[in-house]
């Protein structure tokens, strides 16, 4: 019988819900965030050659220079370029079409040695995500190129692909020989989505996808 025997303990009430900020996090459908790792920046190259041209020029034209004056110093005449260049030097005119290339050749190589000592460069290395504060790593884009077009020759109806794969965007341009192209670039999109995921890139790529059908067949 439902009702309780008289002069018996009473029935136990039901507790009430607990409140929506009590109730523990999983039963609200949301997984506790997790840590965000360090920073992964880009990898810096070491620019030897541009360094090394840079150094040895200016050593070149420094060493030059001062052999002459320590020669005009020693009561020797000046070199033969160092008179020549202040006779042109003195009959230049600061508006002459000659002194404003040179001048403006002298400020595009400045430019350009200032984005070098600026810029990160190794473009063709995609920094991963940094797990571990202590180890960073890298992906090269060709090796990242390959691993994308792999999954996508596995998937049903590929016949060939390629990929290009940028700092932050990755292209597939793929040909399908038998299916719908809607059907395969869905499929597309899905296997690509986790293959790029699987790469532990720090930043994400932006995945775009084409279908085509070979030379010759109609879609």
């Amino acid at each position: 019988m439902s009702a309780d025997a008289p002069g018996g303990p009473p029935a136990e009430e039901a507790a009430p819900p607990a409140p929506a900020a009590d109730r523990p996090t999983a039963a609200r459908g949301r997984a506790p965030a997790e840590p965000a790792g360090p920073r992964a920046g880009r990898f810096w190259s070491a620019r030897r050659v541009p360094a090394a041209v840079l150094a040895l020029v200016v050593l070149g034209a420094t060493g030059l220079l001062l052999y002459d004056v320590a020669a005009v110093r020693a009561d020797r005449p000046a070199m033969h370029w160092r008179r020549a260049l202040a006779d042109h030097l003195d009959r230049w005119r600061l508006d002459e079409v000659a002194v404003l290339a040179v001048a403006a050749a002298v400020v595009l190589l400045g430019l350009w040695l200032l984005v070098l000592a600026a810029t990160p460069g190794l473009r063709a290395v995609l920094p991963m995500r940094r797990d571990h504060p202590g180890v960073r790593a890298g992906l090269d884009r060709e090796a990242a190129a390959l691993v994308l077009r792999d999954r996508a020759v596995e998937v049903s109806g590929v016949q060939s692909a390629k990929v290009r794969v940028g700092r932050g965007r990755a292209t597939v341009r793929a040909r399908s020989h038998f299916r719908e192209l809607d059907e395969v670039r869905a499929d597309l999109d899905t296997a690509l989505a986790i293959g790029l995921r699987e790469l532990g890139l720090a930043r994400p790529c932006v995945l775009t996808v084409r279908v085509t059908r070979p030379t010759g067949r109609k879609a």
